[in-house]
């Protein structure tokens, strides 16, 4: 009948929603923010390195009220 394919269907749906939730939590407990950020580009790894220097945490916006006034 066509109901025996629902074990299989709930296997395989399960297999491919692991990884995306799976990589939520592990950025959540390593990282404490459940997103990654990308850094594919130069200006992508400039941007974080910046953030990373201006705010201490790179999750947090920079703004100009973040520079200094020197």
């Amino acid at each position: 009948m066509w109901y025996e394919i629902l074990p299989s269907f709930g296997i395989i749906f399960a297999a491919m929603c692991v990884p995306h939730y799976g990589a939520y939590v592990i950025n959540k407990l390593a990282l404490g923010n459940p997103y990654r950020r990308r850094l594919e580009s130069p200006n992508q790894r400039l941007t974080y390195i910046r953030d990373r220097r201006l705010t201490g945490n790179v999750y947090n916006v920079a703004g100009l009220d973040a520079i200094p006034d020197n």
